[in-house]
């Protein structure tokens, strides 16, 4: 026979190990995000500075130019 006290204890077992969990993937849910975005800003920065590169090689204005 389970008592109250040993059934409150189960039940707060349980909700602690629900917040755990939540918080387990709340935090992965972040870091995922984070990392997508500081690869996006660094796929950015790299296409940048592929754009600079050619603006500075004149490859931009001599496709522009042939059109």
């Amino acid at each position: 026979m389970v008592t109250n006290c040993e059934k409150s204890g189960n039940e707060q077992e349980e909700v602690a190990l629900q917040n755990a969990s939540k918080q387990i993937v709340q935090t992965a849910i972040l870091q995922a995000v984070q990392q997508v975005s500081q690869e996006s800003q660094q796929k950015e920065k790299r296409v940048n500075s592929s754009v600079s590169l050619q603006l500075e090689r004149g490859e931009l204005t001599k496709k522009h130019e042939k059109k």
